[in-house]
């Protein structure tokens, strides 16, 4: 537990949902102290609620930067947000002071990383319901980090065991999500992964491209794209020197990844690379934001309003964040 720990940020998402609670158990794990500091971003009221429905006694002291840390598992460090209404708020409800807070909460980690105050940010979840009804732009984490960190194109990745999964497009619709394959799109996505997976560690990252009909087409008995759009991207790729195979059946690359075939997996739209990442490990897939000035890693599940302040949630996605946050730091120093 010495000096070398990097300090991260971890917001609790909708503060009405699993999120107090899913950070208030990671952070029960001692190991976790090992790896990292944590500052948790959110309130002090809702945190002392969950917790005492979890029976969590540890302190919350409220603290104001990185040198007022002592990250020690006996208590819980806060960087407080003060938001109107926090305190009246309904567990389990999608309503406008929820996401206010969330937002609030993210735009505070990203001033606190671009002030050199943390080294990354761990995200819980937030609800988009909540997010509109408080008139928020953004449509999720993605988009308002790029927004508050002035990035305007980020890369989001799915770890789970060995893969890696990018994503081409996410938040569209399936139609428009098929629109918007384009060969320029998609080769700028395979230049632009090979650099991020280069900067993460991989010498000479070998990256596979989902196909997007069945079969790859089969020879074009299901579909163009493959033939028109997908293969002429990766071909100069190669050209460029680039390690990159493609296009690949959908219901064999993931497989393969998983196998050690490839470094990474370029996915074409949300739905393809989520449902491997999740089949796989629904509790242990991390998101990674990266191409960010500061890297973010979040679970890769909802609010879970359900369940929410009933002492029931799985905080295992929220632990091995935090500590693929910790690995992903190293691979990049």
């Amino acid at each position: 537990m010495g000096s070398q720990r990097h300090v991260v940020a971890i917001t609790i998402g909708d503060p009405a949902g699993v999120g107090p609670e899913i950070v208030l158990r990671a952070l029960s794990n001692i190991a976790i102290y090992d790896h990292v500091i944590p500052l948790v971003v959110g309130s002090l009221s809702v945190l002392r609620r969950v917790g005492e429905v979890m029976g969590d006694s540890r302190p919350l002291i409220n603290v104001r930067g990185r040198d007022s840390l002592r990250g020690i598992p006996e208590t819980v460090e806060v960087y407080e947000v003060p938001i109107q209404g926090q305190e009246e708020l309904i567990p389990g409800r999608v309503q406008r002071v929820g996401g206010l807070a969330a937002d609030a909460y993210i735009r505070t980690a990203c001033e606190l990383a671009r002030r050199g105050e943390v080294d990354a940010i761990v995200t819980a979840p937030i609800s988009k319901e909540s997010l509109r009804l408080a008139g928020i732009r953004g449509i999720g984490h993605t988009e308002l980090l790029a927004e508050y960190l002035e990035s305007p194109d980020p890369l989001t990745v799915f770890i789970t065991g060995k893969m890696w999964v990018f994503f081409l497009s996410r938040h569209l619709s399936l139609r428009k999500a098929i629109d918007y394959i384009t060969e320029e799109r998609l080769l700028g996505m395979i230049r632009r992964v090979d650099k991020v997976m280069k900067r993460m560690g991989f010498r000479s990252p070998r990256i596979g491209v989902a196909a997007l009909n069945p079969h790859a087409s089969d020879g074009g008995q299901f579909g163009d794209e493959e033939a028109k759009v997908l293969a002429p991207a990766i071909k100069q790729a190669c050209r460029e020197g680039i390690r990159v195979v493609g296009p690949v059946g959908a219901d064999s690359i993931f497989y393969q990844a998983l196998e050690g075939w490839y470094d990474c997996v370029i996915s074409l739209y949300h739905d393809q690379g989520h449902i491997a990442a999740k089949t796989r490990d629904f509790f242990g897939t991390v998101t990674a934001t990266l191409g960010l000035p500061v890297l973010r890693t979040s679970v890769d599940h909802g609010t879970a309003f359900d369940i929410a302040w009933k002492g029931k949630a799985n905080a295992t996605s929220m632990e091995t964040a935090i500590l693929k946050a910790a690995e992903l730091l190293n691979r990049i120093e």
